[in-house]
């Protein structure tokens, strides 16, 4: 997934399968760019932030190409912005940021909800690149959101050269794999928010991300269980913005993502 071939000065050439709806899956592409910004920063910095924006939709029959520009190398943060790009044009634009570590303060805010252990819930992913095990919305306790349409699920990857791994580069992939999973519970966030209430059935809506942000708190192992804790923020001209922490088993907030859907319900008529 993220062996990435270079061509030509900070570009390079990635693939991807095809998806069970058709095309890529945009969690794939968020990771990929940032595992193409991560090949041009030096060692000591890690990835806090990637901000990217959907432009197209991708094609699995043909590679993308992912084109890094160096925009600042500071003391302390690194910038990179990535374009990625097929033969339609660009399908996105990916700006991340890395920080050198220091030690500082660490002070968690947010707490996890009492849930059950995925050990006890039904496994349904679309992929087997990982595991997915949706919480009953009756079984959430505590820990309440702002928002509505929560949604929670138990996530772990099955890469499993990542198993007993503790090289730098290692590090860095845990951080893709979570980059490649934090697309999948957004628009069933937004989805349950738009539809609460109303009696309609959620296939008639269907959603595509317009942008998605991940800020990365602490360093985390991505073959391992986390929950992510999703709810919309608001919905308005059919888009949604779905906000989610991601928790460790223990309990330990390691990363919040933010992504806003666009969501039609495909029954409506188009305007004339």
């Amino acid at each position: 997934m993220f062996e990435l071939t270079p061509h030509g000065p900070d570009t390079f050439v990635g693939t991807g399968p095809k998806y069970p709806w058709g095309g890529l899956y945009g969690g794939q592409i968020v990771a990929q760019a940032l595992r193409a910004a991560t090949l041009t920063a030096e060692p000591e910095f890690r990835p806090h932030s990637i901000r990217a924006y959907f432009i197209r939709p991708g094609d699995h029959l043909e590679p993308i190409r992912y084109e890094v520009d160096r925009i600042r190398n500071g003391r302390s943060f690194l910038t990179r912005r990535v374009v990625a790009r097929q033969a339609i044009g660009a399908i996105l634009n990916a700006e991340c940021s890395f920080q050198r570590s220091h030690a500082a303060t660490d002070l968690q805010t947010v707490e996890m909800p009492r849930v059950p252990g995925p050990e006890s819930l039904e496994e349904s992913s679309f992929t087997r690149r990982f595991d997915r095990c949706f919480v009953p919305e009756e079984a959430v306790d505590g820990a309440v959101r702002t928002g509505a349409g929560r949604v929670c699920a138990w996530i772990k990857v099955n890469d499993y050269d990542l198993v007993n791994s503790v090289s730098s580069d290692a590090e860095l992939m845990h951080q893709c794999w979570l980059a490649y999973t934090s697309d999948d519970l957004a628009t069933d966030t937004v989805r349950a928010a738009a539809i609460e209430g109303t009696g309609v059935e959620r296939e008639h809506w269907k959603g595509v991300s317009l942008d998605h942000t991940i800020w990365f708190h602490r360093p985390m192992r991505s073959d391992i269980w986390h929950l992510h804790d999703f709810t919309c923020h608001h919905f308005t001209a059919s888009r949604g913005l779905a906000v989610g922490h991601v928790f460790t088993q223990e309990g330990e907030h390691v990363a919040t993502v933010a992504q806003e859907v666009l969501l039609r319900d495909t029954r409506a008529k188009p305007s004339s």
